[in-house]
């Protein structure tokens, strides 16, 4: 997309739709399916499904696991020893999820069960309309996506009742973050009958389910220029979003695969089946290199000319919370994304990836900015360095900075996922 305004509206309307990771997950297939891609079943034998494929022959496909997605573009050129461009993302965003017998209540007010998802900024989820979102799966296993719209809301305690509650809030997290869907008698409530109803099954049905929280309030351009942009979920569906936006860009004649590689539970530790520290990744890309008639050899060369750009948000300078970041080092909204470092290797960032991400701005005439944390302050992490240490793939991280990061609603420049996407695209074609 040329236009920054087209991407930008076409970036809001990627996080409408995606209210959880699995719908995050479907949206993305639904719109590479739309652009030719073709699904592919692990479960299936790809040579038997398509007998055509091997050397010298391109295709374009995608993978869904759980709340997960991986997506490549194979050039007609494509051999055993063939490079992987891959850009890394996570679909998942902290929230509340709901618990086993969620439907609770007391006083006369129905209640959501819930439990803390990762590491939500949890002051900033109350007394917002909240909607539940994600997936019911039937007892014949089949997986029905939900969302529910405007149902619930978390309410704060009146400051007539806490007088300290500007200067010492402080929220339990067992009794203080179940939030309120209605009133009546607790007995006739049933929330996963309702959900069902939604999803057009029938509630005995439901045998399981991964239902999670998500603010309702719509993306939102605003201030001096139009130039701001907030929104639920910019951590980190920004990157999924430009991911996927420069993967659809990707030319067949280019001398790598490209790959979209979106995890689910970046924001419990990656450790699943669908998260970067499970074997998805590694799983297709073996595939690949299977349908290319590569041996183990080959494919450890691919591997070690391949790249990895880890794209997650990370945290522009706070004007009025400096003192928390790098005095040297202050990235600001606007001025490009972030090359994220870190010399405990938090980041996966390196010399040589910093020379490839500058390779990659400049080829795509984007500014980019440096990002270190504060040595008082603990650095997060991303999946940039466990796709390094599984695959031992070279890996660099990045992102969009963002301020209120984990809040129910974040804020970004508008330029910077725009040059994000435009980056990104620059690394897929060879930077």
């Amino acid at each position: 997309m040329t236009s920054l305004s087209a991407y930008i509206d076409d970036l809001a309307g990627f996080i409408t739709a995606s209210p959880s990771s699995y719908h995050a997950a479907a949206e993305a297939a639904s719109r590479l399916a739309a652009a030719g891609f073709v699904r592919r079943d692990e479960a299936d034998d790809w040579s038997e499904v398509d007998p055509g494929r091997g050397p010298g022959r391109a295709g374009r496909y995608y993978v869904v696991r759980d709340g997960a997605i991986v997506a490549w573009v194979q050039p007609t050129g494509a051999q055993p020893t063939t490079p992987f461009r891959i850009l890394g993302a996570h679909t998942d965003s902290p929230g509340f999820k709901l618990k086993p017998k969620p439907t609770t209540g007391s006083y006369g007010w129905l209640q959501a069960g819930v439990e803390v998802y990762g590491g939500p900024l949890a002051n900033s989820w109350l007394d917002r309309e909240l909607e539940l979102a994600g997936r019911l799966v039937t007892t014949d296993g089949v997986e029905h996506l939900v969302r529910t719209g405007p149902f619930l809301r978390i309410p704060q305690l009146a400051v007539h009742l806490d007088r300290t509650a500007n200067e010492a809030l402080s929220l339990d997290r067992q009794r203080h973050l179940n939030p309120v869907f209605g009133v009546g008698d607790l007995r006739q409530a049933d929330l996963i009958g309702h959900l069902a109803a939604l999803a057009g099954v029938d509630g005995a049905d439901v045998a399981g389910y991964d239902i999670l929280t998500a603010d309702t309030n719509p993306p939102a351009r605003f201030g001096l220029d139009n130039e701001l942009f907030a929104a639920g979920r910019m951590d980190n569906l920004t990157s999924v979003h430009a991911g996927l936006t420069a993967l659809l860009e990707v030319s067949e004649n280019d001398e790598a695969i490209s790959v979209l590689a979106a995890f689910d539970h970046e924001e419990l530790g990656s450790q699943s089946r669908s998260g970067a520290s499970g074997p998805m990744l590694e799983d297709i890309l073996s595939r690949i290199g299977d349908d290319l008639g590569a041996t183990v050899s080959e494919r450890l060369r691919a591997f070690a000319d391949s790249w990895c750009v880890s794209a997650d948000a990370g945290h522009s300078v706070h004007p009025n919370y400096p003192e928390r970041h790098d005095p040297a080092n202050l990235p600001l909204a606007g001025r490009g994304p972030l090359l994220k470092i870190n010399g405990n290797q938090r980041y996966a960032t390196d010399a040589a990836g910093a020379a490839l991400w500058a390779r990659c701005s400049a080829a795509a005439g984007v500014p980019y900015q440096e990002f270190v944390s504060n040595n008082t302050v603990p650095c997060g992490s991303t999946i940039g360095p466990l796709t390094a240490t599984r695959l031992g793939i070279r890996t660099v991280d990045v992102g969009v900075p963002l301020l209120s990061m984990h809040s129910a609603r974040e804020l970004a420049h508008v330029n910077d996922p725009f040059s994000l996407s435009a980056a990104i695209t620059a690394f897929f074609a060879g930077a």
